[in-house]
């Protein structure tokens, strides 16, 4: 009987001693391995997943170690893997859900198919889903912009941190819950509605439902709708912070003279959302029968052309007081302002010089 109970030592001896290594000695997996862990998985499943990824050494090891944790859940995600790690510091990190994130960067003046591309292109889904979602999901913004089609205007430009677990009504969430943040930073959308419509009449009396043009039949957006469709034209017309409080006063002037804004990004996002633009405009594009055609039709488009950042909302809000009425660009990166269409003329031939001269 002594040879049994030496047997039975040295299989718990040598067991012991496999499963410590087993769960203990830290693997080195390939470089850069992610793995995708589904909700649902079963432990097996997963410790399956990780074996066959060369993350750990067994999976009856892995199994093991999460039962004498008294199966303490393991979290579902996309995870990497590019140190060396024991099952035990696996475990840990299934358990505190440490999943990969994948940053996505929204510059200010992207559109909602330009942040499609740039989840697709972070590997997060397909883009037309993404606007496919931005489309659908305007109850998120119902209480700023009750008519909006969808949610351009209010993606906020910032550099988004985004699982592969999330949907796409979540990262639209996520990017309008930023805008809210910064609208109340800046005043745009105080907690008192009151202070809300006073903030935003502090721009330029305009008339919204312009009488020169009776083709316009754009419904008159509420006070916020407004003022980000204002500064998404804004934004798309300058990259120079300084300019676009010049910008604005210059198509809040034409506003309130029943002026058509003619404003060439609104050509193009209107084009964008028929499938139309082919990378330029021409003078025929001017004929784009579009309510984004701001050449065509008065006033303001009926959304926002993009998403506008701080800077561009913050002018929007409070315009600089000007006589200006035109711009152009000067060659330079910034623009010359004008009051009248010859002072107007002039700087556009000064332009078209300045270009030849390149």
């Amino acid at each position: 009987m002594r040879w049994i109970f030496w047997i039975f030592i040295t299989a718990a001896l040598t067991f012991g001693g496999w499963f410590a290594w087993a769960v203990l000695s830290p693997v080195q997996p390939a470089p850069q391995t992610i793995l995708m862990l589904r909700p649902g998985y079963s432990t097996r499943r997963i410790a399956g997943e990780l074996k066959s990824a060369g993350v750990i050494r067994s999976e009856d090891a892995f199994v093991l170690w999460h039962y004498i944790r008294h199966r303490r859940s393991l979290k579902a995600g996309e995870y990497l893997f590019e140190k060396p790690a024991s099952i035990i510091d696996i475990q840990k990190r299934l358990r505190r859900g440490d999943v990969y994130f994948h940053a996505v960067v929204v510059p200010e003046g992207f559109t909602m198919f330009d942040i499609a591309g740039a989840i697709e292109a972070a590997g997060l889904g397909p883009a037309d889903e993404f606007v496919k979602a931005v489309k659908s999901d305007t109850a998120l913004i119902s209480d700023l912009a009750p008519n909006a089609p969808s949610l351009e205007g209010y993606l906020f430009p910032d550099t988004y941190e985004f699982t592969r677990m999330m949907t796409m009504d979540e990262m639209a969430a996520a990017m309008v819950k930023q805008f809210r943040q910064v609208a109340r930073q800046i005043g745009l959308t105080p907690a008192q509605t009151g202070a809300t419509m006073q903030t935003v009449s502090a721009t330029p009396a305009i008339s919204l439902a312009s009488a020169s043009r009776p083709e316009n039949t754009n419904p008159p957006p509420d006070p916020i709708q407004r003022t980000v469709i204002m500064a998404s034209i804004v934004e798309k017309e300058t990259a120079v912070a300084d300019e676009r409080p010049l910008v604005a006063s210059v198509y809040y002037n034409r506003l309130a003279k029943n002026i058509a804004l003619d404003a060439d990004p609104s050509i193009i996002y209107g084009e964008l959302l028929s499938g139309a633009y082919g990378g330029a405009l021409h003078h025929e594009d001017m004929r784009f029968d579009s309510r984004y055609n701001t050449y065509k039709y008065a006033g303001l488009p009926p959304g926002p052309i993009g998403n506008p950042g701080k800077n561009a909302l913050e002018a929007a809000m409070h315009p600089a007081q000007s006589d200006y009425f035109y711009f152009v660009a000067d060659a330079q990166g910034h623009h010359r302002f004008a009051k009248t269409m010859e002072e107007h003329n002039k700087n556009v031939a000064a332009y078209r010089r300045a270009m030849r001269g390149k």
